[in-house]
């Protein structure tokens, strides 16, 4: 979207009353903001939304800090609750427009250390949470010099095979009991929009911290051929261009900041989100910043930014 220029006014969207009900109240209020978005020259503001969300989801309350990527999934979550009970109601669907656009698959392979046993299953996902790997937080505490870390050593980490803690172990279906076991990803199904957490926030008993450690990632052809399953034939791109990255500021859990950058495709360039102010920015402030979300598309996928 063209960021507004100062003479214009804020535009709030009118809403009304949804014919499906409450159960599909969130989906109406998308819908009509979506649609002001596409149609307005001037600002839109989401009060409507934000209203029925604090309705919907009283942890979402309030002005106290909140976590993004826990209110993106709520958001997806709720969205396709309420357009799969569209679609039983229509034609008895399931698979909604939500799991179309961010839907994809994981190979879940466990091989017991025992019998040599392995289970494989497919983990439907609509993002991916990824840990920062352990020699780049020890850096930022032993002041080492290595290389940067970066989005695609972030993937490999979740990929790597792992042998799993003694209370994290799985039932061997051959032994029928919690053997030694590891545990491989490997992505199978590829999504249309790929969403990407870095996991930056670390909680335990005693003590809740941010990794305020940089990340980089590319802004186009972020490929995924290396964590596809082998053998399983991928007949659309592994390629990923950049289409927009949240960005937390601050120091601790519990409080800082949240803005957003997106690319417009219809302007050919980044604007950055901070609240209400909207303004144009460069892909090299957009490549140094310190993400916490990333969304990425599919090259060959109907979904397009640029």
């Amino acid at each position: 979207a063209m960021p507004p220029r100062s003479s214009e006014r804020k535009r709030t969207y009118q809403t009304r009353s949804s014919n499906g009900g409450e159960e599909v109240c969130l989906v109406e209020e998308m819908r009509k903001l979506l649609t002001c978005l596409s149609e307005s020259t001037s600002a839109v503001s989401p009060d409507s939304l934000f209203s029925m969300i604090w309705k919907l989801a009283p942890c979402f309350r309030g002005y106290q800090q909140q976590d993004a990527h826990e209110f993106m999934r709520y958001l997806l979550d709720r969205l396709h609750m309420e357009l799969q009970t569209m679609a039983e109601q229509k034609n008895g669907g399931s698979k909604t427009l939500i799991h179309r656009v961010f839907g994809g698959s994981l190979r879940n392979e466990v091989h017991c250390l025992v019998c040599e046993h392995d289970s494989v299953k497919h983990d439907p996902f609509l993002d991916l949470s990824l840990g920062l790997p352990e020699r780049f937080v020890q850096r930022r505490t032993k002041l080492k010099e290595v290389s940067q870390c970066t989005v695609e050593e972030c993937l490999k980490h979740f990929c790597q095979k792992e042998e799993l803690e003694e209370s994290e172990r799985y039932v061997c279906e051959h032994c029928d009991k919690r053997q030694p076991t590891t545990k491989k990803f490997w992505l199978m199904n590829l999504p249309d929009v790929l969403c990407l957490h870095l996991k930056r926030f670390r909680y335990s008993s005693m003590l809740r911290s941010k990794l305020d450690i940089p990340v980089q990632f590319p802004l186009e052809g972020l490929n995924l051929a290396d964590y596809h399953a082998p053998g399983h034939k991928q007949s659309q791109s592994t390629l990923y261009d950049l289409a927009a990255v949240v960005v937390h500021h601050g120091s601790g859990v519990s409080c800082g900041h949240y803005t957003a950058y997106a690319y417009s495709s219809k302007a050919g360039d980044w604007f950055h989100f901070n609240d209400s102010t909207v303004s144009r920015t460069t892909s090299q402030v957009v490549a140094s910043c310190k993400a916490y979300i990333l969304f990425y598309i599919r090259r060959d996928a109907k979904v397009k930014t640029r």
